[in-house]
């Protein structure tokens, strides 16, 4: 349900940034940057760090909508019936667990975080390189989280948006594409 009267009943994200365009441009390509850019993170890893960010903070659309794309980018859907309740189950690397152990911390509780929660990341295997992806990707999705329930967008059918992200997989600016539709 809406929280804002200027928007729709059950407003999606589009809704949201058409009516409120300011500091959209600038917003997507900062996705862009942080999910499709240069790293060592794939971009389907990327897409589950923020469905995994998201599913923490209880937002169901961007969880089911990151989902959606990291399984377009290659994800297993089975790794997301566990990932967010029990990390160990969902059949990930073992390296995987001290890093979404941090990125929880970091969206639960970031003040909590220790050089001791850095330091099992890089023990892991990790780089300094990923760790700072993830860190950038889990911030990004847990402000994203805060303007999709701060303003009441609502989950949507997911099964458009699967074909849309398809045929999106290999652009390097998925999320400004996205804003040229805004526009268009």
């Amino acid at each position: 349900m809406s929280r804002l009267p200027s928007l729709p009943e059950q407003p999606h994200l589009m809704d949201v940034f058409r009516r409120f365009p300011r500091g959209v441009e600038p917003l997507l390509a900062f996705h862009d940057q942080v999910l499709r850019g240069e790293s060592e993170l794939s971009a389907g890893e990327r897409e589950l760090i923020a469905a995994f960010t998201s599913g923490v903070n209880a937002c169901n659309f961007c969880h089911g909508s990151h989902q959606v794309i990291a399984e377009v980018h290659g994800i297993d859907p089975e790794i997301f019936e566990h990932l967010i309740h029990e990390p160990e189950k969902a059949g990930l690397e073992a390296k995987w667990l001290p890093l979404l152990a941090y990125l929880r911390k970091l969206t639960l509780t970031p003040a909590k975080l220790t050089d001791a929660d850095a330091r099992e990341v890089l023990d892991a295997g990790w780089s300094e390189d990923a760790f700072y992806n993830a860190i950038l990707v889990c911030a990004s999705f847990n402000m994203m989280n805060r303007i999709v329930e701060g303003t009441g967008v609502v989950p949507t059918d997911m099964g458009g948006a699967r074909e849309r992200h398809e045929a999106s997989r290999h652009s390097a600016t998925p999320y400004q594409d996205f804003g040229k539709i805004l526009a268009g």
